[in-house]
Formats: structure tokens, C-alpha cells, sequence
């Protein structure tokens, strides 16, 4: 990889709150959003994926919806990853990734897997999950990021069995759980929590300013300071994709805290 790219999005397109002249302009047609949210940022995260299944044809019609270059963040079902022992999670895996995920062709970005919050770390048994995960499906190369939300995954041996299966950890800016920083795939997946409604753009000029810098740190294959890291051990400096979505928070600001940070980064 040579020239790493920049990704920045929302979660999702349809949210009533965006419409009328806040994100969607005024009279917008509901199957026309996809095209629009896809003409001003360059990703989404789809979120419907972790509480239903679609058919292929779904897929193949998002990925005809958005412009070359665009990239869908697929948000992998909650049963696969809200079970007890992930260990077992294989015939559940097999059948999210069946259900025509692959019909995004090259729209397909990273996979999100996403724990809950009470999902304590157990190194038997999410190693023995990491390594459920396949590295393609239908001849389609896949990527693969983790989003841990317990206190207890924030330790070196995490980090470590993380590098070792290629899976990005997902540094998660909120203020419910820890974060981590470490970079741990061939590339980086960043999901900002935080945005609140008293600014336009949901978080404040110099905070944007600061997440534009270290998504560009993160691409180059630098390690951004003031970030909260689990080991001491750096990952290899090499160029890496780099996709921010604004998610949560106030989320009525995503589309422009996400259109801002990418002004930033054209700038």
C-alpha cells in the first residue's frame, strides 16, 4: 500500500431527525437518501446488519446507489457476538457472512464486530473467536475490526493476540467506556461518540481539527500522541486506511461533524 486513504461517515441513512433541510434537503424522496448521504462523504457504516439479515439483492443495490470509491463498514450481527462462549460463533459467522455481504464487490469496507459492554476479556475465547474469522468469503478479501467495550480487554495480551490475527481493534472515542488506541490491522477503524448538539458540527472547531490530525497520523503509519494505549509495543510504521465515523452522541450532528472532518482533511 502506498498512498493510504481517508474514509469518513455516519452510521446508517435513514434517521427521521436528518431530513427536512438538516442533512436531506427539503422534499428528498426516502430511496433517494442513500445517493445523496453517498454524494457528500465518502462511507457508512451499515447498523441494520446487526439486528436482521438483508438478501443479496439489498447489498447489490446499495452498491450501485454510490459513486467509485465509496465504501460500506458492515455491522456484523448481534448473534454472533452476544453469546457466551464466542468460541462457538462459527455457524453463526458463516451465515452473516451468506447472506450476500459479498454483493458490495469492491464497496465492501471492514466488518465490524461489536461486544457488549459487560463482555469481559477471556484470552481462550475470544483468541479461539478471532480465529473463526475468515480472511475471505465468495473469493472477496475481508477485513475484520472488533469494538471491546470492558475495561478488562485494555491489556498488552489483547493487543498482541489482535496484531497476530490481522484484526483491527476499534478505537472508540466515548464516555461510557475505555478506549483503545493500539493499531493493530492494516488498517484503522475509529468510531467518535461524542459529538453533542450545541455545536453545529457536533464537536467544537479545535476538537475537529485535532481528530483530522490524527486521522492523518493513523494513515501515514504514525502512532498519535495523547491517545490512550494498552501496550508499549508500536505497531510497524506503514501506511494504513483510515476510516472515522461520527456515531451516537448527538446524532442529528453526524452528517455534518463527518462533513466537517472531511473538509478538514481535503484542506
Amino acid at each position: 500500500m502506498t498512498n493510504a486513504l481517508i474514509r469518513a461517515g455516519i452510521g446508517g441513512w435513514t434517521y427521521e431527525p436528518w431530513r427536512g433541510g438538516v442533512f436531506y434537503p427539503e422534499g428528498l424522496v426516502q430511496k433517494r437518501e442513500l445517493d445523496y448521504a453517498a454524494s457528500k462523504l465518502t462511507a457508512i457504516e451499515i447498523n441494520g446488519t446487526y439486528y436482521s439479515s438483508f438478501k443479496p439483492a439489498s447489498f447489490a443495490g446499495w452498491a450501485k446507489a454510490v459513486p467509485d470509491g465509496f465504501v460500506f463498514a458492515v455491522k456484523a450481527s448481534r448473534y454472533t457476538t452476544n453469546r457466551k462462549v464466542l468460541a462457538e460463533a462459527g455457524e453463526s459467522i458463516g451465515k452473516f457472512l451468506g447472506q450476500g455481504l459479498t454483493e458490495l464487490g469492491d464497496r465492501l469496507g471492514p466488518i465490524l464486530w461489536q461486544f457488549m459492554a459487560t463482555k469481559k476479556f477471556d484470552a481462550d475465547d475470544f483468541g479461539a473467536f478471532l480465529k473463526l474469522l475468515p480472511a475471505a468469503h465468495d473469493g472477496v478479501a475481508l477485513r475484520h475490526a472488533v469494538q471491546v467495550r470492558h475495561e478488562s480487554f485494555h491489556v498488552a495480551e489483547f493487543v498482541a493476540m489482535a496484531r497476530a490475527a490481522g484484526v483491527a481493534i476499534v478505537y472508540a472515542d466515548s464516555a461510557e467506556y475505555p478506549a483503545i488506541a493500539d493499531v493493530t490491522g492494516d488498517f484503522v477503524y475509529a468510531r467518535l461518540e461524542n459529538a453533542e448538539e450545541r455545536f453545529v458540527a457536533g464537536y467544537a472547531p479545535t476538537a475537529l481539527d485535532r481528530w483530522a490530525e490524527v486521522a492523518r497520523e493513523w494513515a501515514s503509519g504514525r502512532q498519535p500522541k495523547g491517545l490512550p494505549y494498552a501496550s508499549d509495543v508500536a505497531a510497524p510504521k506503514q501506511p494504513r486506511d483510515t476510516f472515522v465515523f461520527m456515531i451516537n452522541g448527538a446524532k442529528e450532528r453526524a452528517p455534518a461533524a463527518a462533513m466537517a472532518l472531511l473538509e478538514r482533511l481535503d484542506g
